[in-house]
């Protein structure tokens, strides 16, 4: 088993905190398999919510569970309980952790931000429908309270041990 921690970063302009909107939030990963290190073609998703059953184990589940392939070997992952979602604040463009997903037989190599995520501006405004397509995409808006642009840019991920 591998605890694996994704950190995001991000430019956010007028904005103190982004994180995913619901608790349900659809994760895009790209995976690859630790036995005979395939990867996957396509991305693939997972929630904190939907859980599958992993074959062999006693009564046991996983947030994603994955046959490989080439291989043919299953493995699965699951969000880390003890570990809540954390919000992204603005830290000098540092990066941050956002969650910790325990691994079996597989690891995640890429994220792909896509989905709908919340910001909240510095008046302490919350803008509940950010979409983020892809790392590529920003997000723009305006704080009327403010009376400010405000935005999400220069998204980038890393995985790492945790």
């Amino acid at each position: 088993m591998v605890r694996l921690e994704l950190s995001i970063k991000a430019e956010l302009e007028n904005v103190t905190e982004l994180q995913p909107a619901t608790e349900d939030f659809e994760y895009f990963f790209k995976v690859k398999c630790t036995s005979c290190n395939e990867v996957h073609p396509k991305v693939v998703s997972l929630n904190r919510v939907e859980e599958h059953e992993v074959s062999g184990g006693k009564h046991s589940t996983a947030h994603f569970v994955w046959k490989c392939s080439l291989c043919k070997r299953e493995s699965s992952a699951k969000f880390e309980t003890s570990y809540k979602v954390k919000s992204y604040t603005s830290e000098n463009g540092q990066f941050q952790p956002l969650l910790v997903i325990e691994c079996r037989g597989l690891e995640f190599i890429g994220f792909d931000p896509k989905g709908t995520w919340k910001c909240v501006g510095t008046t302490g405004m919350v803008f509940h429908e950010v979409e983020l397509v892809s790392a590529e995409d920003e997000w723009t808006d305006y704080d009327e309270k403010a009376a400010l642009p405000v935005g999400v840019s220069g998204f980038e991920s890393k995985w790492s041990r945790a």
